[in-house]
Order: C-alpha cells, then structure tokens, then sequence
C-alpha cells in the first residue's frame, strides 16, 4: 500500500512533539506570562515584589509603597531551513521526522535553551572555585545555603549542570550512603535531587570569559556614599583594563544583608557588571552594577554605601573562560513562547502549539529546481526576573 502523503499538520506536530523534548532549561524556568501577552512580539510590563520594613511600637509608621516593574519583550526569532524533493512527502512520518524534522527540532531546542542560560550574566550570587570542577555535595549545599540567605523559597529548586560537572558530581555521589540515588548515579548516571536541588545536565551550559582587570590595575571606589545601579572607580589601569557583562565583584567593608529583615549576613555583597565597561586614560571606570546599591529602604542591599577607596576584588583569573552552572528556582527566569501567525498566502502551511511551546512549519515550492522548502520557526522571549533567586557554580 503506497505512503500518504505528509500534511503540514502531521509535520507540525512531529516537529512539536521533539521540539518539546529536547527542551532542558526551558521546562524548568517561569512560563505562566504566556498567558498575558496579547499580541506577536509584543512586551508586558511585569512588576517585581513589594517590600515593608516592621515598624516598632503600637503607634502606626507609614511606608511609601514602591513597586517596581520590569520590561519583558518577545522578540526572538530562530528557524531551520532545508530543501528536499517533492519525493520526500511520499516518506513514511517516522522516516521523515529521523532525516529532517528530529535534527531541526534539536538544533531549535538547543538553541532556546543556550538563551536562558545565557542569563547567568544576570546572577550576581557566584558560589564553587573558578577554574575547578564542582565534585561534592557540598558544592550543591552551598548553592542551597546561598538561595536559603536570600529568601528563596525551598520548593522546585532546579540545577543545570555542564557535562564535566555532572560526570564529576555523579563520581562524587556514587559511594553515597542512600542506596537509590547510588543505584542511579552508578547505572545511569542520573543524580536526580541533592542538596534539594533538583539536577539536570544541558551541554549548552555557557562559559564566560572574564574581562582584562588584572594586570596593572588595583581599582578602588572612587567617591563615599555611593549607591544606585552604577560605581565609580578608579585605579585601573590605564585604557587598558576591560570589565565584561556578566563579571562577579566583591568591595571591602560592603556586606549581603536579609532581604527581609535587612540583618548583616556576614559576607561581602558580590556584585555583577552588567554591561561591558573600559577604563579611560587615567584609570577611571564607572561600573554599571545589579544588585542595586541601596543601605536603607525595605529594598536594603548592603549593610552600608561604600567607602572612598574601598578595594574591589574581582571573581576568578583575568581572560579566563569558566563554565556557568545554574542552581535557581523557577521563578528566577521567564521565557515565553508565542504562536507565529500562519501567513495568508502560504497553501501549505500548519501551526502546532502545546503548554506554551509552538512551532510553525511553513513550505513553498521552488519550480526551477523541482525542489521544496521547508522552515521551521519559532518566536519566543526569555527574562531574568529575580536574580536573587539564582546562584552560580562555577566550574
């Protein structure tokens, strides 16, 4: 009995179903903003939690209320592309989705996923030895301890780990006294939740380069009582020194704090770039810097401004690459997926869309080459929405 040929329909839905599971970051992050977005490419306005400060005594204290919102935009076009004979429709699904529809549903995937993990350049929390591979449970313990100190709720914690760390860490847990998680991690390299951190491995797990900060610079705060999104500094060195995106820092005398009761937590605040920044022709260097510096409010920071000349330690070797391994709670991340309308000219043509994930396969025909073409498209947004909610363990 000859093959019937394939529909868009049956294509978009092969394609949806691997698409969706070849996914890794993507099913562990924040989904639920799919729900309000309104129009292709569009953004929402999201706001962030309200903070209060207890007041002291039975006479009332009243607090401005300061809610602070965020921009969350869905712009983020990708799509597989290939060309095949008018044949090829004649294939059995199963023969087709192994040669063309699986490999581009990989490629998709991966690429979704390299995204949210690209937003480590986010997350100021940095907890492991730069340049030494994560081996114990205590390196997922401290990730915990991390998350705990900055209010983290305990439910759904997810980590995503580079292979090597994975590996590592499965070597590290195999003699573990638990007889289940040994059987897994021993037969199957699965190590399942430790540390209440439930763990994943995704080969897209990104590296970062760090900036030239080193060499010839001792940089310091340039002015007391700073506070906001941005640090003055000098003591680089001249035009030569390069902070990147998503380098980690730490200044003397500058500690975390409770983010509820404001209570020093006895460790220097780590703080993050987020954006490159070089230094000029005499050293100086403004930093622009999350979390925020605040030393009063119920969105108190830092148990205090920073000190004229207070030293900046910088996290890891200068230009050196370190793999980025995430521990977070869902809520940390936002990606939304939007449906791609089906163009009115286009005959063959289909949409697949399930719990937020879509994919639209579209295909016209090339006369001249007797050839047809097929693309594969997504539209999707991705966000970092709490960074206090995330901790890096780096490799």
């Amino acid at each position: 009995m000859p093959n019937s040929l394939l529909t868009p329909t049956i294509i978009a839905r092969y394609a949806l179903f691997h698409l969706t599971n070849n996914l890794v970051m993507a099913r562990l992050v924040y989904r639920d903003y799919e729900q309000e977005f309104k129009k292709i490419g569009g953004s929402l306005t999201i706001r962030q939690p309200v903070k209060f400060s207890v007041s002291d005594g039975a006479t009332r204290t009243n607090q401005d209320v300061t809610e602070n919102s965020d921009t969350f935009t869905v712009a983020t076009r990708r799509h597989v592309s290939w060309l095949f004979s008018t044949e090829d429709l004649t294939m059995t699904i199963e023969r087709y989705t192994q040669r063309y529809i699986r490999p581009a549903m990989i490629a998709l995937a991966n690429d979704v996923d390299s995204e949210l993990l690209g937003l480590y350049k986010d997350v100021y929390n940095v907890r492991g030895t730069p340049g030494t591979t994560p081996a114990s449970f205590l390196a997922l313990a401290n990730c915990g301890e991390r998350l705990e100190e900055e209010a983290c709720p305990q439910d759904r914690r997810n980590g995503v780990l580079n292979p090597a760390a994975n590996w590592a860490m499965a070597d590290a847990l195999k003699g573990t006294f638990y007889k289940t998680l040994a059987h897994d991690t021993v037969r199957k390299g699965f190590l399942g939740r430790v540390a209440n951190i439930g763990l994943n491995m995704d080969q897209n797990v990104n590296r970062h380069t760090t900036g030239t900060f080193t060499t010839g610079s001792t940089p310091l705060v340039n002015g007391a009582s700073q506070t906001g999104a941005s640090l003055i500094t000098n003591g680089w060195a001249a035009a030569t020194a390069v902070i990147k995106q998503g380098d980690v820092f730490t200044i003397a005398g500058v500690n975390a704090v409770n983010p509820v009761t404001g209570d020093d937590l006895g460790y220097l605040r780590q703080f993050v770039a987020t954006a490159d920044g070089s230094s000029d022709g005499s050293g100086n260097l403004t930093i622009s810097v999350s979390p925020s510096i605040t030393a009063t409010t119920a969105y108190k920071t830092v148990t205090a401004s920073p000190g004229d000349n207070a030293v900046i330690t910088m996290v890891g070797t200068e230009a050196t690459a370190y793999p980025q391994n995430l521990v977070f709670h869902p809520e940390a991340f936002g990606l939304v997926m939007a449906p791609l309308a089906l163009p009115k000219g286009a005959v063959f043509k289909a949409r697949a869309t399930y719990q937020g994930i879509s994919v639209r396969i579209i295909n016209y025909y090339d006369g001249t080459n007797d050839n047809d073409v097929i693309r594969c498209d997504i539209l999707f947004g991705t966000k970092t929405l709490r960074p206090e909610l995330a901790c890096r363990l780096v490799g």
